[in-house]
């Protein structure tokens, strides 16, 4: 890369294992960085080598807990303080997304925050994927460039060449990307209805749409504890389905994620690498079908930093 700044790619702890992907995807090395941490769990990141005057990506999803988004904080400061050109963060997951309105009264708008966070750290671009609301861009000042995984779930999809294939909402709010799928597939589309009981709770639920002989994926951008997801499953194989298959760019799985996702009807769950899965031996990850970003990030990262359109990364 012919180039008057230097590029860089540091990481932060948690999303390690992807940005070593994406370097590795650049032929570039992975930044040399340590974190020192002091016994009362106070931490300081430092970068290991000289950044002066280069444009330094630092990875980092910011899932929970808050540790991963002061990391990166921190590291952006660092970048910062050690007179870096540019300092752009890659934030492949983008923790506090659901919080981006007042839903409620006297609740905070957390992904306003985070925004104000990171604007105030010092970064000069934000990079992520599959924001959970795409107006979260609107909270930052600085350049945000929305990612869409569905470059790596379209093929996918295409190649299990499944006979009547549906493309289903998980609920209402999914909807608009359920459909984008659909346009894409060219298939039908179902919209299943839930009503909530409390958050992370769902109540009943029911399908809007032709689902009986339907070979049926549930698309979505995070599978949380996986409650929504596997009560579709259900209710749609009772409905008479075919076979369901539960699509979602961010892979949260919190609480008894996993083990619902193994009792259930659902055929597969296929996810990206955003953030880790976990690695205990007693966890049974069989219907989990990974695919990675690195590349889409890559990619993005090479057109950012050589000043070329990244207008054709994006498939909706």
């Amino acid at each position: 890369m012919d180039h008057q700044h230097q590029i860089k790619i540091f990481s932060c702890r948690s999303s390690r294992y992807l940005a070593e992907k994406i370097a590795s995807s650049l032929s570039l090395d992975l930044g040399k960085s340590s974190v020192t941490v002091f016994s009362d769990g106070e931490f300081q990141p430092a970068l290991e080598e000289s950044v002066r005057g280069a444009t330094v990506f630092i990875v980092q999803s910011t899932m929970p807990p808050v540790d991963n988004i002061f990391e990166l904080l921190l590291m952006v400061d660092a970048a910062r303080r050690a007179s870096a050109y540019k300092v752009i963060a890659v934030i492949p997951y983008f923790g506090w997304a659901r919080q981006d309105r007042k839903d409620r009264p006297r609740v905070p708008i957390g992904a306003k925050m985070v925004a104000n966070l990171l604007v105030a750290a010092g970064c000069d671009r934000v990079m992520s994927a599959d924001l959970h609301a795409d107006q979260i861009q609107g909270f930052f000042d600085i350049p945000v460039d929305h990612i869409y995984a569905s470059s790596i779930f379209l093929p996918y999809l295409r190649d299990l060449k499944l006979d009547n294939m549906s493309i289903a909402a998980p609920d209402m709010g999914g909807a608009k990307r359920a459909n984008a799928y659909s346009r894409i597939l060219g298939c039908p589309l179902i919209i299943c209805h839930k009503s909530r009981e409390k958050a992370n709770v769902v109540g009943s639920m029911t399908a809007i749409g032709d689902v009986e002989g339907k070979n049926i994926v549930i698309i979505d951008d995070m599978i949380d504890t996986a409650g929504t997801i596997t009560k579709a499953a259900d209710m749609l194989m009772e409905k008479g389905a075919l076979s369901v298959r539960a699509l979602a760019t961010h892979a949260v799985l919190s609480g008894p994620a996993y083990e619902r996702i193994a009792k259930s009807a659902l055929k597969e769950v296929i996810i990206s690498d955003t953030i880790p899965l976990m690695t205990d031996p007693n966890v049974d990850r069989s219907k989990i079908k990974v695919l990675s970003v690195a590349e889409i990030f890559a990619d993005v990262i090479d057109k950012v930093y050589n000043y070329k359109s990244i207008s054709t990364s994006f498939i909706f």
